[in-house]
């Protein structure tokens, strides 16, 4: 069987491996020389801990089994089971963890309720002022600017796998077939489109109007922290952001105390993660309004500037980058992707949201599930 894969972006590369894996031959097609989007302009957080309840987290904790399946096969991944730690500050922010513990997928999870002593013993690195904190022990973390590259590498060695860059696909032409803009086709058994964010076009005309926006947020990186953040952290503004938190308590939290009116603005929460060199991804904001800035603004840092030293008890390093990034999302976040046939022997795959990175490996696999690959 022959499987072409338009997009590398990370749901495009694990539909590709998941064909390679299952004996197919792939031909992957990209815009441009290498994947630009999302997959790279993300935290790299395989993020179990807020993910509702259901087909959401099933997805989730599969993805979670797979990507430490593959980062053992692929250490350019930099796959590491590192777990999370969402610090509180107060009696309200407490019940709303402490809600999050009664779940009845609470296990599954692998949550647990730490004191602020024992949440400095797993991260020394948080030495700022807590209460205790909410620890997922399913969490995890990949390298997002080296994911692709490197499971882009494992592809090749297999010899079933072709990767051909800078052509944009222009057309579907027949049954599982596509044209580029160099007028080349591609015919296989089979046509998978993951154009990640891109849903004009091409997408546009062979599926119309789909039930997915586009989301912009903002991010930075610093330059190395000079000691090892052993979790990824969140803040508790994450607990109004993530589905699984929903509860009488978190009402409460959104009643009795007021989010900063910057994290409000921009429908902010914080997540962070330290890369292997160090540094540290630090976010982020969401714009779902259109049309989106095309600056990005300094408010949104300087907040989780703040927040980020509160938790660590120390300034933060030198911010050495900056950035935007636009992902797809299906409208009704419930759905954990839009997954359409769009021609016969041709399927658009798209809109996984902020769940991209976490829950690529699974959703490639339903894919190839349903297709009978």
């Amino acid at each position: 069987m022959k499987v072409i894969v338009v997009g590398a972006g990370v749901v495009g590369t694990m539909h590709a491996w998941h064909a390679v894996e299952r004996g197919h031959e792939v031909v992957h097609i990209e815009r441009e020389a290498e994947a630009r989007g999302a997959s790279l302009r993300n935290f790299g957080q395989i993020w179990v801990s807020g993910r509702a309840g259901g087909e959401e987290l099933d997805t989730a904790l599969r993805a979670r089994e797979l990507w430490e399946g593959i980062g053992a096969r692929v250490p350019g991944l930099g796959f590491r089971a590192i777990g999370s730690l969402t610090p509180v500050r107060n009696g309200l922010e407490l019940a709303v963890a402490e809600a999050a513990l009664a779940r009845p997928d609470a296990a599954a999870r692998g949550y647990g309720l730490l004191t602020a002593d024992e949440a400095r013993a797993v991260n020394p690195a948080l030495r700022g002022d807590f209460e205790a904190a909410l620890w997922c022990e399913r969490d995890a973390a990949v390298e997002p600017r080296l994911a692709q590259l490197a499971l882009r590498e494992a592809l090749l060695a297999t010899g079933r796998y072709t990767f051909l860059p800078n052509r944009e696909v222009r057309d579907v032409v027949g049954e599982s077939a596509v044209r580029d803009d160099r007028g080349e086709t591609h015919t296989g058994d089979a046509v998978v489109l993951c154009t990640g964010a891109w849903l004009s076009g091409l997408v546009r005309e062979v599926a119309g109007e789909i039930p997915v926006r586009r989301v912009r947020l903002q991010m930075m990186q610093t330059a190395p922290l000079g000691e090892p953040l052993t979790t990824s952290v969140a803040d508790a503004d994450s607990f109004r952001y993530y589905p699984a938190y929903a509860s009488p308590a978190l009402d409460a939290l959104n009643e009795k105390q007021a989010q900063d009116p910057t994290a409000a603005a921009h429908k902010m929460q914080l997540l962070m993660v330290q890369r292997l060199d160090g540094g540290l991804t630090i976010g982020d904001t969401h714009e779902y309004e259109h049309p989106f800035a095309f600056d990005t603004l300094e408010d949104p840092y300087e907040h989780l500037t703040r927040v980020v030293e509160s938790f660590l008890g120390r300034p933060l390093p030198k911010i050495e980058r900056r950035w935007a990034g636009v992902y797809a999302q299906c409208v009704d976040t419930s759905r954990v992707v839009h997954r359409q046939r769009v021609r016969d022997g041709v399927w658009l795959v798209t809109g996984p949201g902020g769940r991209g990175m976490t829950c690529s490996p699974a959703i490639a696999e339903k894919t190839a599930n349903e297709l009978g690959w």
